[in-house]
């Protein structure tokens, strides 16, 4: 039976996977995905047809997957975190819907990034938070901005994916010096480098010294509220709810 799973494989990590997203990859026939994220789960996948590319493929695994599908086949399109954020969840659909196609699509909730990282720092998304990706490859940087000054305006928290890269090395000290006009100086930032994955790594600093951090692809950066602190033992950062102790 004609199918595609588009599949949010969480972190990667087997013990931060749904049930839902094992199950996919054993009922499915092929797998289909980018080459790290397929490499990250590996030992789950066994001997099955996999089929990977690199970077800025998207388009063309999508449309190998519906091919597939369409002869027949059970497919698996793996995504990191959620599929639904930043995901391929989107254009895996806009696809289907673009060729008229009947072929099933179920997409399998993972584990998105920022709430990965959230659950290394303590609780900073305990509040409304906002999402931002600082990459402008698909979204003009001025829509960016504007979002930028949009949630710094709102104090929310800020979780921002894609801070930072070889190709946009300067995005992320920009979005500091947007969210300073609206956010005190002092405003804890936490920084995890692959959440939940075995060479996690994290560190909490300053809005004002975001600059000053190591931060690269594998980041999730989250900034906090007027209210989030960070614990006496300077190990966890924490948003309040607003409950009365």
């Amino acid at each position: 039976m004609s199918k595609i799973y588009v599949t949010g494989i969480g972190p990667g990590l087997y013990e931060h996977m749904t049930e839902a997203a094992k199950a996919s990859l054993a009922d499915a026939d092929i797998i289909v995905g980018y080459k790290t994220y397929i490499d990250i789960i590996a030992d789950l996948i066994g001997d099955k047809e996999v089929l990977s590319s690199g970077m800025r493929r998207e388009i063309d695994r999508c449309e190998k997957a519906l091919e597939l599908a369409e002869q027949g086949k059970k497919i698996c399109l793996v995504s990191s975190g959620d599929a639904g954020v930043f995901g391929m969840a989107g254009i895996m659909l806009e696809i289907v819907e673009a060729k008229n196609s009947d072929v099933e699509v179920e997409i399998i909730p993972g584990i998105s990034a920022a709430n990965a990282a959230a659950a290394t720092l303590g609780a900073p998304l305990m509040h409304d938070y906002a999402v931002i990706s600082l990459s402008d490859l698909l979204t003009d940087w001025a829509v960016i901005e504007k979002r930028l000054h949009c949630a710094g305006q709102g104090d929310f928290i800020v979780s921002l994916y894609n801070p930072k890269s070889k190709g946009r090395p300067h995005n992320i000290e920009s979005a500091q010096k947007i969210l300073l006009e609206y956010k005190a100086p002092e405003t804890p930032v936490g920084i995890v480098r692959n959440a939940k994955r075995k060479d996690e790594s994290y560190v909490i600093t300053t809005l004002k010294k975001l600059h000053e951090a190591d931060i690269d692809m594998f980041s999730m950066v989250i900034i906090g509220n007027s209210k989030s602190y960070v614990t006496r033992d300077q190990l966890k950062m924490i948003t309040p709810r607003g409950y009365q102790l």
